[in-house]
């Protein structure tokens, strides 16, 4: 079987099973709702301090938060799989290993594709303002984004190998590092010691090119610089996932 055949064989697997849970399809659509509807007027009373439309800086951010937190929690699935004996049952077929991990990469980037554009269009129903074009750009970098850390999270499950130790080191890394890198309410508003840690992240560095992207300002030095932060996660995200895939195969 070919890898594009694998990969789509794969792909259709994941979306099935995700079809067949409604919850899990009410609760990632009604996650970005709830951001939006709690969380914007709270940062509205801080719009002179930011100097820019509360929603336009709130939703880049949820994107990336999405793609950081969502794609890396993708290892419980996987381990649910490898505990139940799919992935064994997987490795028998004619499938090649590396679609194991790209038709799942490849499902997870639908997904959040689609949870995304509903989070950009509530946006500008809640009053963002945004850049046609750029919002094009700030949202296919998302989407690398989301890849890289789904194939992160999946290399990381199979080298755990343990839902608990893999929940309690995600949640110990992600949520400090989101904070930190102003998902919610940009570091210009936090002490310098705060914005001295947080220039140290390249997630802060995405977080303000694809901030820049929404705002027009695709040729900026601050959405290069965050392009080029993602794509670098994605080549060190997608080797580990790989070789871990690879691993497990043996």
């Amino acid at each position: 079987m070919s890898g594009v055949r694998s990969t789509v064989v794969m792909f259709r697997r994941q979306l099935r099973s995700a079809l067949r849970t409604r919850v899990y399809l009410a609760v990632g659509l009604a996650q970005p709702v709830l951001y939006l509807a709690l969380f914007g007027p709270l940062l509205g009373a801080f719009a002179g301090q930011l100097g820019a439309n509360p929603y336009t800086l709130l939703v880049p951010g949820l994107l990336v938060q999405q793609a950081v937190i969502g794609s890396l929690f993708v290892g419980f699935g996987l381990l649910r799989d490898l505990q139940a004996g799919v992935l064994d049952a997987q490795r028998v077929t004619p499938a090649q290993r590396w679609a194991l991990l790209s038709g799942r990469t490849l499902y997870n980037v639908l997904d959040a594709a689609v949870q995304g554009l509903i989070l950009v269009a509530l946006g500008f129903a809640f009053g963002m303002s945004a850049d046609a074009v750029g919002s094009v750009v700030g949202f296919l970098m998302v989407l690398l984004l989301t890849a890289a850390f789904c194939a992160a999270g999946y290399g990381l499950a199979l080298t755990l190998r343990n839902q608990q130790t893999f929940g309690v080191l995600v949640n110990a890394v992600s949520l400090p590092v989101l904070l930190l890198s102003g998902v919610l309410i940009p570091m210009s508003v936090a002490p310098g010691w705060l914005q001295a840690i947080s220039a140290i992240l390249p997630t802060t560095h995405i977080v303000t090119g694809v901030r820049a992207a929404f705002a027009g300002d695709v040729a900026s030095s601050a959405v290069l610089i965050g392009l080029l932060w993602t794509v670098g996660i994605a080549v060190v995200a997608f080797s580990y996932g790989g070789r871990a895939f690879a691993r497990a195969n043996r």
